[in-house]
């Protein structure tokens, strides 16, 4: 008999899971899978979980927001074997979900997963000791991903990312680096940076490329510099929200490695948490290192 270990955060999405679990459970049975099933119970749980039990199953799936996914993940990386990974989407965002296409009703995610075939996906190495499934950022409106609480994401779903972050629009602070990428220098102060594999990000899919593929090898980057003036912020928020012509503040290119320096510590977040405050940062593309169930 094949054998599944199966995580959720009981909290994502307003609880959503409640409703479905009884179907889930049922499908995962129904289709040949023994299951050991674990609720995640405080911050980090999944990983430990996944690193201890994930050996021993075919498959390791995981239910929840972008967070989940990514201890989930994280689990996995300490394996010698790696097992498949299976992904029921429940948070309040769900960037990478969205760019699976995976559905958005529970059941049939788990549908999903069963009937599906392993599909080979990138993730981001950041420092050599943590992890991404698709975005690692710094500077303005990141921080709202993690200062805002997971009552008031369920609450307010995207519109918290939002109303938070127009709150911090008037105290953008400048984070002067020097990023590095395939032979290329490029040294200013920043006001926003990351570093993505994906075609949604937080809930936006006009901010990025929606042609990138999840398997190349590559990272898309884009670096936004400190604008001087309101005008030069008001140009900025167009180009990115409303697909407007670049200018002179934004930067985009791919890369598949690059390096960020700076003098001060400077916060980063990793697929929606906080992923701790750098002075170097190292990321590196590890090119289709797991492979996910998708139909």
């Amino acid at each position: 008999m094949k054998k599944m270990l199966f995580v959720f955060n009981p909290r994502s999405g307003k609880e959503q899971i409640r409703g479905s679990l009884l179907d889930i459970l049922d499908i995962f049975s129904r289709a040949g899978y023994e299951l050991r099933v674990h609720v995640t119970q405080s911050p980090r749980d999944a990983i430990e979980i996944v690193a201890r039990y994930g050996s021993r199953v075919e498959v390791v799936v995981c239910s929840g927001g972008d967070g989940t996914l990514n201890e989930t993940v994280s689990g996995m990386m300490r394996l010698k074997k790696m097992p498949l990974l299976g992904y029921i989407p429940a948070g309040s965002t769900n960037d990478f979900a969205a760019s699976l296409n995976l559905p958005k009703r529970m059941p049939l995610a788990a549908e999903e997963i069963v009937e599906g075939k392993p599909f080979a996906i990138d993730i981001g190495s950041f420092c050599d000791d943590r992890y991404f499934m698709y975005i690692a950022a710094f500077g303005a409106f990141t921080e709202v991903a993690y200062l805002t609480s997971q009552d008031r994401k369920n609450l307010l779903g995207h519109q918290a990312y939002m109303l938070e972050g127009v709150k911090s629009l008037a105290g953008i602070k400048p984070y002067p680096m020097r990023v590095e990428w395939e032979g290329n220098v490029l040294e200013d102060s920043f006001a926003f940076g990351m570093v993505t594999n994906t075609r949604s990000v937080g809930g936006f899919k006009g901010l990025v490329n929606q042609s990138v593929a999840l398997n190349d090898g590559m990272f898309e980057v884009l670096l936004i510099r400190m604008p001087r003036t309101p005008v030069d912020l008001s140009n900025i928020i167009s180009y990115m929200f409303l697909k407007e012509a670049p200018n002179e503040y934004v930067r985009k290119f791919k890369t598949s490695s690059i390096r960020f320096t700076s003098e001060g510590q400077v916060d980063w977040v990793l697929d929606g948490e906080y992923g701790g405050a750098r002075t170097e940062v190292k990321i590196r593309n590890l090119k289709e290192k797991i492979h996910i169930l998708l139909k």
